[in-house]
């Protein structure tokens, strides 16, 4: 069964590092779900934003521990994906971050 788009895209990563990368690689950052392969966010971005995509790389975020007392509890882990765009093109939800 295939995702849908809105899917595999979870949210877009809008931090300092992200930002820099953003001006000087071309390249923007977005949550995906663990299962998520590069292809399939690759053709995510191309068919949601309509551009180019020429390199996705993804990384998987292990979830820290935290305490609350005596009680210790864990975050989710979760995945980002790194993806580099054609030069030239951008994508508008990004624009003035």
């Amino acid at each position: 069964m295939e995702r849908h788009i809105r899917d595999i895209l979870v949210r877009p990563l809008v931090t300092e590092k992200s930002t820099r990368t953003m001006s000087e690689a071309n390249a923007y950052t977005f949550q995906v779900p663990l299962d998520v392969t590069k292809v399939q966010v690759q053709q995510a971005v191309e068919r949601l934003f309509k551009v180019h995509v020429v390199d996705v790389r993804t990384m998987r975020v292990r979830g820290k521990s935290r305490r609350m007392g005596r009680f210790v509890g864990k975050r989710p882990d979760w995945k980002k994906a790194i993806v580099k765009l054609a030069p030239g093109e951008r994508i508008e939800i990004f624009e003035g971050v």
